[in-house]
This record gives structure tokens, sequence and C-alpha cells, in this order.
């Protein structure tokens, strides 16, 4: 009979949190420029969570430092949930073996909340550009060691740490030039500043509209629904590259400041998770090369402690660097 009361005791003390979120609008910061593909879709997750909640839900890019502004802005607002973060994989997973001073933890400072997007990342070139194959561009790196250029969105992102794999694999070196948006990277591509890169459908998609740059080749084990047509790196390259299984994993979850009740959270997650299953969300991620990857809070917590730990090793392995 203790323990039941106990118990309840506990659950009384919860559903007040439950019964009062959202008491007020919530803010969704992120890292992103307000343009890009994953600032879109999370301001249609947005409105979608503003209807369920009767609570306006705001979308704020706060972009630079890569994702340092964004990233920092939350962690220090009120732990009860009307302050979340969309951060990038990059930032949970890649940042704390990449730099050696961080201004944030991770584990330390966040709890994870809901995975929003899996976005799989195709390797991208100009359409008139003098390599139009992924045999080319190794061929090239091989013989001209430092002469082929490639780039990314951001120091320590996904593309970032999938190129560096990317010529640690195949044994070759290249010249890594990032940009600060996304949007000014396929423009070089497109320009013939930079040779290739990895980019997400979504983002690339108004220039590959427009006929200037094209996709050649998808980072993922097999050929994904959202583009059947276009071959795996590991196909497109051949079997004696090296490059067996090559995969860039790349996903935006919603994080919260530590401390947040472990009810709001399951709140925000069960909902989130019910609305990336909508029909016209399905639709839209489709259209940015996105899927959904529903999991709970405690999923996305284990998934984030083993990428941490794989991405370390890739950073030890190649020597990808922040400077």
């Amino acid at each position: 009979m203790r323990r039941l009361l106990t118990v309840f005791a506990f659950s009384a003390l919860a559903l007040p949190a439950m019964a009062q979120f959202p008491s007020r609008p919530v803010r969704i910061t992120m890292p992103h420029s307000s343009g890009v593909a994953p600032s879109i879709f999370m301001r249609l997750l947005a409105e979608k969570l503003s209807a369920a909640w009767g609570r306006q839900v705001i979308v704020e890019n706060r972009p630079g430092a890569s994702g340092f502004i964004a990233i920092e802005a939350v962690k220090s607002a009120p732990a009860d949930g009307h302050q979340l973060l969309a951060v990038a994989n990059s930032h949970l997973t890649i940042n704390p073996s990449l730099y050696r001073k961080l201004p944030y933890d991770p584990e330390k400072d966040f709890v994870p909340v809901a995975m929003v997007i899996y976005a799989w990342f195709f390797i991208t070139v100009a359409t008139d550009g003098p390599y139009q194959s992924v045999p080319a561009i190794i061929a090239a790196a091989k013989a001209n060691p430092g002469g082929i250029i490639y780039s990314s969105s951001y120091v320590g992102s996904p593309s970032h740490l999938g190129a560096a794999e990317f010529e640690y694999l195949t044994g070759t070196k290249m010249v890594h030039v990032p940009y600060k948006d996304q949007s000014q990277m396929y423009l070089g591509i497109a320009n013939g500043d930079i040779h290739w890169a990895f980019s997400t459908i979504g983002s690339a998609l108004p220039l590959i509209r427009a006929g200037r740059i094209k996709p050649i080749a998808v980072a993922a084990r097999k050929r994904v629904a959202s583009a059947p047509d276009i071959p795996t790196v590991e196909e497109a390259a051949g079997p004696a590259a090296g490059l067996k299984g090559f995969q860039i994993d790349s996903w935006i979850g919603l994080v919260a400041p530590r401390g947040t009740p472990p009810e709001v959270v399951h709140k925000i997650n069960a909902d989130v998770n019910r609305l990336i299953g909508d029909a016209d969300v399905v639709e839209r991620m489709k259209v940015f090369g996105f899927e959904p990857a529903p999991m709970s809070s405690e999923e996305l917590a284990a998934l984030i402690r083993a990428d941490t730990l794989k991405n370390a090793e890739t950073v030890r392995r190649t020597g990808a660097t922040a400077e």
C-alpha cells in the first residue's frame, strides 16, 4: 500500500506539468538559415504542433558560428519545454570529437526529445563540370593531390566528415572549402569554384531543377526511395574503390535544456511522432529527400551515444579537424 501511495504521489506531481504544457508559445531555434530545406520543413511541423497544442509554435533561425549561436541560446533557456533546439546530428555527435573545446556539452546541457527527419546525402557536381562520375573524381584526385576541391555546409557537418571518410577510404587528398551558407555552396558548384560536395536533395533542389547541378550518387548502403535511379556511392565507384557500404548518416532532432521534466519530453515526443506520420507531412518530406524516423526519446539518446563513439573513431582515423 505504501508503495502504491508513493507511485500515486509521484504521478500527481507530474500531472501539473503535463496539464500546463504548453502554457505559452513554444520557440524552436535552429542553427540553419531560413531558406534551406530543414527550416522549411520545420515550419510545417511547427504549424502542425500549433494546431495540436492550441499554442503558437515559432521557428527561429540563428545561423552562424558552426551552430554555436543557436545552441548556446537554448542551453541557457528555462528547462520547461517551451524552448527547443532543432539540431543536426553533427552538433551532438561529431563536434565533441572535432573541436578541442566546445561552448556546450551535448550530454550535460541537453536532453534528447524527438527525431524529426532523416536525410540522405548525394555527391553533387556541376551539370557541365569536368567530373561527371565518382570514378572521375577519384582518378583526378589521385592524379593531382590537393587539386580537387570539395565543400560542405559548415565545418563539422555530416557532409564534411563524410567527405573526409571518402578521402581516407579512396586514398586521396583533396581540399575542403566550407561555406557558411548552403545556397552559396551550391552556386560554388554550379560556377565551378568547387568540384563536388555531399548535399541533400532538398537543399540543392533549386539548382537541380534549374539544370545547373546534379546528383550522381547517394551515400547510402542501398538506393533510396526518393531517388531510385541514382546509384549508391559503392555502385557508382566500383568494387575496387574501397567504398563498400559507404553511408553518411544525417538527421535532425529536437532537444531541450537539461532538466526539462520527463513528462513534457514524452508529450512532445509522442506528438511529433504522430504528426510526422501524417500523409501530407510524409509527402512533403519526399520532395526534400527526407524520411520520417519516429522513435522514443530514450531510443534517440541511445542513438546519440552510439553515433558519438562511431564518429570519434572516424575523426581519429581520418584526421579531420575543425581548423
